[in-house]
């Protein structure tokens, strides 16, 4: 991937030495290389949106009503769904082209990192196609996820926050405008812009600036990161709005999340540090770390941030996920000393390797195995977002067989309650076409669109614990139980379907024991 043909890197300093700042202009966009990664990406992606089926989080986002935010998240990703659904119709492949069209953006986003670094051709083609088909941006880039958009924003902010600091301050306003748009996603870019601030403080170069002719400024010197952070609470300012108001419940969420997921969280973050592009594609991110630490002193603040996500990652033990979009840069910066070294001699086994990486990676990722053959292989353990999308439309065809069941006079005052937003997403897409009535669940957002009317005495309940509704409801007997026939063990293989009738003391009294976060 390296391009021996093209002269000597006129902005980057000798191998021994460390850059202060670059000078002459940045090498060429490899518009060839990263188009044909960006093509083939989406042609891939495309063709297997349809696979298998919608993922718990897709079913979710389709019945949250537009608002300026919800109890779980903020509102951009519901919305993008929801549009795109009004727009082009509401099917599952209209579903992931938000997905794919962010993968194919961050795509060409961490290639201009490895240009902004220095990295020609070579370097470019490595970082579009070694993070292009890498296994946790290809699973996100394939699902809608609120995860799908922060693996865009994330990078796309670090890219304008290095332009600012070696090149032009004013880009931290375009820094500050992304971060704005990135608050509607997810509150989550404040841990990004805190790691960037601290490792600004604790990693700036004083010393090596000292000897250096360079007219180089700490940035939190000058009003331009300021002005950016202005800029960012403009933009964001509506949704920080309907935060506060409403008692922060994306805090709220976060501690629920911790609370359920830190053990897990913990013990698993350290080994997908490694998994999240691939072992061979962790190498080059491993060697972006030292190599900015070594040759970029402007930009150790990237270096010191990294463990400052992970320490984030740790404390809050919400998802495993969170410095991924830090991670992808230090991959970006990794490829421009990988191709420097590797020249013509081993640019063969820089291919090879990725080529290896991508085939294991897309079956991981994609839903590239017959979906009769899943539950005898080990992607559903590995990549839990292919569970997630097998057995929904066979779930809500028995929780319909078991609503055809009931006597006549009491199908009209029959809902169902389930137990997650996943299995409300499905009754919802594919009940209506089987007859079943409304649907109603106790979970994140959904609790807040209120309880069954009283009317309706009959309840489908869809629960791991069938037990727990002897206490609810005067009577529960179980009817069935979901089996998607593939063998996959997602969450709702094996959940019970319960008829209850009159629910104890009404649902006014029973509505506020089922709300639950997590």
């Amino acid at each position: 991937m390296a391009d021996a043909s093209a002269p000597p890197d006129s902005h980057r300093g000798p191998a021994d030495a460390a850059e202060v700042r670059p000078t002459g202009p940045l090498p060429a966009v490899a518009w060839r290389p990263v188009g044909a990664a960006v093509l083939v990406l989406g042609v891939l992606l495309t063709v297997t949106s349809t696979q298998y089926g919608y993922h718990r989080d897709e079913l979710y986002f389709r019945m949250l009503e537009p608002a300026w935010g919800y109890v779980d998240q903020p509102p951009l990703t519901p919305w993008l769904a929801r549009t795109f659904a009004d727009l082009f119709g509401d099917t599952l492949l209209v579903m992931r082209v938000p997905a794919t069209l962010a993968h194919l953006a961050a795509v060409v986003v961490i290639a201009l990192v490895a240009r902004e670094l220095g990295g020609r051709a070579g370097a470019q083609a490595l970082a579009a196609w070694g993070y292009g088909t890498a296994a946790i941006p290809v699973a996100f880039g394939h699902t809608l996820l609120t995860s799908s958009l922060d693996l865009l924003m994330w990078p796309a902010v670090l890219l304008c926050v290095i332009r600012a600091v070696q090149r032009d301050p004013r880009w931290w306003l375009v820094a500050g405008l992304v971060t704005g748009v990135a608050l509607y996603n997810k509150l989550l870019v404040v841990a990004l812009l805190g790691a960037i601030l601290l490792g600004l403080v604790v990693a700036w170069p004083w010393r090596t600036l000292r000897g250096s002719a360079a007219p180089d400024r700490w940035p939190l010197a000058t009003p331009w990161p300021w002005a950016g952070a202005v800029v960012a609470l403009l933009v964001g300012l509506p949704n920080l709005v309907f935060q506060a108001t409403n008692g922060w419940p994306q805090l709220a969420m976060g501690a629920a999340l911790g609370e359920n997921n830190a053990v897990d969280v913990r013990s698993e973050m350290w080994l997908f540090q490694l998994l999240t592009l691939g072992p061979p594609l962790a190498l080059v991110w491993l060697v972006g770390l030292v190599w900015l630490w070594r040759r970029r002193p402007l930009l150790r603040f990237l270096v010191v941030a990294y463990p400052v996500l992970l320490a984030f990652t740790y404390l809050a033990g919400s998802q495993t996920y969170y410095a991924t979009g830090l991670l992808s840069v230090l991959f970006a910066a990794g490829c421009v000393p990988v191709v420097d070294w590797a020249g013509t001699t081993w640019r063969r086994t820089v291919v090879v390797t990725v080529a290896v990486n991508a085939v294991i990676c897309l079956v991981i990722s994609l839903p590239l195995v017959p979906v009769a053959a899943l539950g005898s292989t080990p992607v559903p353990d590995i990549n839990s977002a292919a569970q997630d999308a097998v057995g929904w439309p066979e779930y809500v065809r028995q929780v319909a067989d078991v609503h055809a069941a009931l006597p006549a006079e009491d199908r009209d005052r029959t809902v169902v309650l389930t137990q997650n937003y996943g299995e409300a997403g499905a009754v919802d897409r594919y009940g209506p076409g089987l007859g079943l009535p409304a649907v109603y669940s106790g979970h994140n957002q959904l609790w807040e669109y209120g309880p069954p009317p009283a009317s309706s005495t009959v309840a489908l309940v869809l629960t791991e614990a069938p037990g727990a509704w002897d206490q609810r409801f005067e009577e529960c007997a179980v009817r069935g139980r979901l089996d998607n026939g593939m063998d996959v063990d997602n969450e709702e293989q094996g959940v019970s379907i319960l008829e209850c009738r009159s629910p104890v003391g009404g649902w006014a009294v029973l509505w506020p024991e089922l709300r639950h976060l997590d």
